[in-house]
């Protein structure tokens, strides 16, 4: 289904199963079809949503800059979410997903039964040089996609052994991975990595406003995301932390086992009150 935002914006929404509502938010450069693999299990017990940020997959990529903040792709979930019948709901983020998803859980804790927060962060994420990601928001934004690929590649703060595995390993994974870079605005990625790199620190209004349960999810080798993890289950000790093993920046492909296991162990043990 295709579902109008309200500045005209189009975005690309799938539905599965009936329960629950689950959420499952994308991070920046993915697709919905990062869950693609997982959507038939959960969907046994739950009413399954995904889709495409604006500026990804096979959502409306506006040219305008102003079209793209995190405070806009919160306003987008949530609009997902009324669309399609979810008033309460289970919500995942997924590294600049997780950061929507927070500022969901703080801004709207009434409607999130339970959070999950894979592979991101609350606040500035350890190790990231606002700096350095200056230089690819300025290529991005000024010379254009192909120059920001030749970059990234250079310089990738994400690649791990166990993504370039997956990489090598599983058939039509590089041809995903070029699509949904295809698919991608690089006016988008040059100005939600400005925000990104100097976003606030909401470690503190997380704690005071979760309402529900809180899994925190990581690769064990996506190492600024496992100390920004490690901080979140300082402050809120009533947390679940999992670290996948053998896994990186995207534990749902890397170790989808232990991924879909650690997930579905949480979703099951949640209270009644929270379905």
């Amino acid at each position: 289904m295709r579902i109008t935002m309200n500045d005209g914006v189009g975005l690309a929404v799938e539905v599965a199963g009936a329960g629950p509502g689950l959420l499952l938010v994308h991070g920046l450069g993915g697709a919905k079809e990062d869950f693609a693999d997982h959507v038939p299990q959960l969907a046994r017990d739950h009413t399954v949503v995904i889709f495409d940020h604006r500026g990804h997959g096979e959502s409306d990529n506006p040219p305008d800059p102003a079209s793209y903040s995190f405070d806009r792709f919160v306003a987008d979930t949530i609009a997902v979410a009324d669309e399609t019948g979810l008033e309460r709901f289970r919500l995942l983020g997924h590294s600049m997903g997780g950061m929507v998803a927070r500022k969901i859980a703080i801004g709207e804790p009434s409607r999130v039964d339970a959070l999950v927060m894979m592979d991101t962060s609350a606040g500035p994420v350890p190790g990231f040089d606002p700096e350095l990601i200056a230089i690819g928001v300025d290529v991005a934004l000024s010379q254009g996609k192909t120059a920001l690929k030749e970059l990234l590649d250079w310089a990738s703060a994400l690649d791990t052994p166990a993504y370039n595995r997956v990489l090598a390993e599983r058939p039509g994974y590089a041809e995903f991975a070029d699509r949904k870079w295809a698919d991608m605005s690089e006016i988008m990625w040059g100005t939600v990595m400005h925000e990104l790199a100097h976003q606030t620190d909401d470690l503190p209004a997380l704690a005071a406003s979760l309402l529900g349960p809180l899994l925190i999810l990581v690769g064990e080798q996506d190492k600024p995301f496992v100390l920004a993890s490690k901080l979140m289950k300082e402050a809120i000790p009533t947390a679940q932390l999992v670290e996948i093993p053998g896994a990186g920046h995207s534990p749902q492909f890397e170790n989808p086992d232990a991924w879909i296991g650690a997930l579905t162990g949480f979703l099951s043990a949640l209270p009644a009150n929270a379905r």
